[in-house]
């Protein structure tokens, strides 16, 4: 009777997230040589600073959700984009601006105003200098919804991230921010302007 060979089940590649310049990826009991043209591993201050930053990335958006759907049945995205439309001179903004300002792409931001439009926060309308683009106008309604929930964003906000940090911290975390955004955008087309 032949005796049948044992499979060996192939082992899992290993991401990018569990490997550093310490623990490279290994086969058995053997490192796994790296492709001379790869970039290095994340070092284990970068592989904690990114994962922290993921976490928060992830966390810090819930706890906002969570304030707003509580508040007012709102979600971040739409948050955003009443309060980038109460902050522009009549209350209106280009589509196509909107989109920049809210940081979403133009499929999302429509399907966003759509919504805000059913509530009647939002009301779409021809520009008026061409003729061409569509504007996002916040109405007396939506503005009425923004000034009451505002604050307790605001509170949110404070709690979640800013009343963890000390003014230098603040400082730092603004600092390495803006180095990241002038990276990402270099020209500043893709950013929510600057306030004051």
């Amino acid at each position: 009777m032949m005796r049948r060979r044992a499979t060996r089940r192939p082992r899992r590649a290993p991401v990018a997230s569990e490997c550093t310049r310490s623990q490279p990826p290994r086969r058995g009991d053997r490192p796994v040589p790296l492709p001379a043209v790869s970039s290095p591993w994340l070092d284990d201050q970068q592989q904690r600073t990114w994962r922290a930053w993921l976490a928060v990335t992830e966390l810090l958006p819930r706890t906002l959700d969570a304030q707003l759907q509580h508040d007012a049945g709102l979600t971040h995205a739409a948050y955003v984009v009443l309060a980038m439309l109460s902050e522009a001179p009549d209350r209106s903004r280009r589509m196509s601006d909107l989109a920049r300002t809210a940081n979403q792409s133009q499929s999302r931001l429509s399907h966003t105003v759509a919504r805000l439009e059913e509530r009647g926060w939002v009301r779409r309308e021809r520009a008026t200098e061409d003729r061409r683009g569509n504007l996002a106008v916040l109405t007396d309604a939506g503005w009425e919804v923004v000034t009451r929930v505002a604050p307790g964003h605001v509170r949110a906000v404070k709690e979640g991230l800013f009343e963890a940090l000390s003014p230098a911290q603040t400082e730092a975390l603004e600092d390495a921010l803006t180095a990241v955004l002038e990276r990402l955008d270099p020209d500043h087309t893709l950013r929510v302007p600057e306030v004051g």
